[in-house]
């Protein structure tokens, strides 16, 4: 199966986004939603079907790998045909990347319990969340993350600011480099952020590639080229 290039699951053609919600079917659970998206040709899939199978294949490799590096979880998962070029999936996959290199790498964490917690938190940040809220879930994602390992909830002091600066740092990093969304640019930035952030706050050094290398540009159709940091020509 060829991997999607972010357009429309169902007929393939571009995107499109709305200024207020609208009512939508999904094209595969066939339930009415309220929605920003459709492809050119009204079609719309909800975020729980986009990223269904995707979830099942994020799970299995966490669980399995012996990998104490994030980025190269994520580009081994970014291969599977249900891993689309962008998604909400991809709100839970830095999350578990980051869960299980940090596991990988003695962090002391019960990795089944932990990311079955980043899967209940992580897919309830919608699609789209980077443009209209201002929240890229790949930040988002990190700052669960800590949440998870340090065992943040509202009530708590350090941990709670630590959560919380995570996403800070994550978006700031992602925010420089400015738009359109790019679900894979936006992954790597979160993960390199975090391994440095968990580093300092809990002294458990994670693995990177001496350059993180995307080869997913041909399927972007806003790549933003030379200008990206992961471009192969950057």
């Amino acid at each position: 199966m060829a991997r999607n290039t972010g357009a429309c699951l169902v007929c393939g053609e571009p995107l499109i986004y709305f200024e207020t919600e609208r009512e939508m079917e999904c094209s595969v659970c066939h339930h009415k939603f309220m929605s920003k998206a459709s492809c050119v040709h009204n079609h719309y899939v909800c975020d729980s079907c986009h990223s269904k199978k995707g979830l099942e294949e994020i799970m299995q490799v966490c669980l399995q790998t012996d990998s104490r590096n994030p980025i190269e979880i994520m580009q081994e998962l970014m291969e599977y045909p249900y891993i689309y070029m962008h998604g909400p999936e991809h709100h839970v996959m830095v999350g578990a990347a980051l869960l299980a290199a940090y596991h990988n790498s003695g962090g002391d964490i019960n990795l089944e319990k932990a990311l079955n917690e980043m899967f209940a938190r992580g897919r309830r940040v919608p699609g789209g969340a980077c443009g209209f809220w201002g929240s890229c879930g790949a930040a988002v994602s990190t700052g669960m993350f800590v949440s998870i390992i340090t065992g943040s909830t509202p009530l708590s002091g350090e941990s709670w600011g630590q959560s919380n600066c995570m996403t800070a740092a994550a978006l700031n990093r992602i925010g420089r480099l400015g738009g359109p969304r790019c679900c894979k640019r936006n992954s790597f930035s979160a993960v390199l952020e975090a391994v440095s952030f968990v580093k300092n706050i809990t002294g458990v050094e994670m693995e990177l590639p001496e350059k993180v290398v995307c080869t997913f540009s041909p399927e972007n159709r806003q790549c933003l080229g030379k200008n990206c940091p992961y471009h192969k020509n950057a």
